[in-house]
């Protein structure tokens, strides 16, 4: 079910005995996870759980890193100046 732009209610899991979930086929498709694919999972509260792609979050991390390079390099030509 689409809810709005690029949000889609994927259906209702069952928290089994061990913890674990199963993830949504239509999830699963959506987000093209693969057997094995490792996830972050991050809290919100006590009442709310995220899931991402952790290959996601290593590419962020890798940009924001680049991004901060720079703008230390801009940071420290104006300090001299």
């Amino acid at each position: 079910m689409k809810i709005a732009d690029n949000k889609k209610f994927h259906g209702v899991v069952t928290l089994g005995e061990k913890g674990q979930v199963v993830i949504p086929m239509g999830a699963r498709k959506a987000m093209r996870l693969n057997k094995g694919e490792r996830l972050i999972v991050m809290g919100i509260g006590r009442d709310t759980i995220i899931m991402s792609k952790l290959s996601n979050l290593e590419k962020l991390a890798s940009h924001l890193t680049e991004r901060l390079k720079t703008i230390k390099k801009i940071v420290s030509k104006t300090k001299r100046k």
